[in-house]
């Protein structure tokens, strides 16, 4: 079996990402990048935020859209782990989501143990791998 690029890893999450938010929360992410960072990934999702969710801050209940939100990550939680596990067949060590409701911005970070197989993880930013002669 070939081994994916880095790219081809990136480009299906984000796929994924975006059929996953469509199918249970109505909403298609009109863009989504991410990107592996030495053993994370980071993604950030644009205009995440649902309609019913925008419906409630545009009539004043700021509070209890936060709080649907927060519902609706706590749901989706579980499933992006197992979608990104499944993608890049290694466990993630640790998820955290964070949306804000007034940009409609979502951000997600992945902790991995170790970076998944891959033919070229020369192209992985590694923060971690500096000149310190410099």
């Amino acid at each position: 079996m070939i081994q994916p690029t880095i790219g081809q890893l990136e480009r299906e999450i984000s796929q994924q990402i975006r059929n996953l938010y469509h199918e249970k929360l109505g909403q298609r992410p009109s863009q989504i990048i991410c990107h592996f960072f030495d053993t994370e990934i980071v993604i950030s999702l644009e205009n995440s935020v649902t309609q019913a969710e925008k419906t409630l801050l545009n009539g004043g209940y700021d509070s209890l859209a936060e709080q649907i939100r927060l519902y609706l990550d706590k749901i989706i939680k579980p499933q992006l782990k197992a979608l990104i596990e499944q993608i890049i067949s290694q466990p993630v060590i640790d998820l955290m989501t964070n949306t804000n409701l007034a940009t409609g911005r979502t951000g997600i970070i992945i902790i991995l143990n170790q970076l998944p197989e891959v033919r070229n993880p020369e192209s992985i930013p590694k923060s971690n791998v500096r000149n310190l002669s410099d």
